[in-house]
């Protein structure tokens, strides 16, 4: 499913037109996103949360070389399922 798609079906389902579904869509994970830039979690009982996570710098290698290259440090967004969602998808 893409987003097009999670629109309309949010469109059927709540009984709203698809342009309101697309800016309850569009304006969910856009405060999804902003809030975990700011290393914030969001937490929706029953779904899962969405949290931010550090990843340390460390060493890899380059494939074409096979010569060591350190990894800089990042943060990387992370979901992590709630019991309800990981019992529905386990039936």
């Amino acid at each position: 499913m893409n987003k097009t798609e999670l629109i309309s079906i949010v469109a059927d389902e709540a009984g709203i037109s698809k342009k309101d579904a697309d800016k309850a869509v569009n304006a969910f994970l856009n405060k999804v996103v902003e809030t975990v830039a700011k290393n914030e979690k969001v937490q929706i009982v029953g779904f899962g949360t969405f949290e931010l996570h550090n990843r340390s710098e460390r060493q890899g290698r380059d494939p074409r070389t096979n010569k060591p290259i350190t990894i800089p440090a990042t943060r990387v967004p992370a979901f992590k399922a709630g019991k309800a969602f990981k019992t529905a998808v386990a039936k």
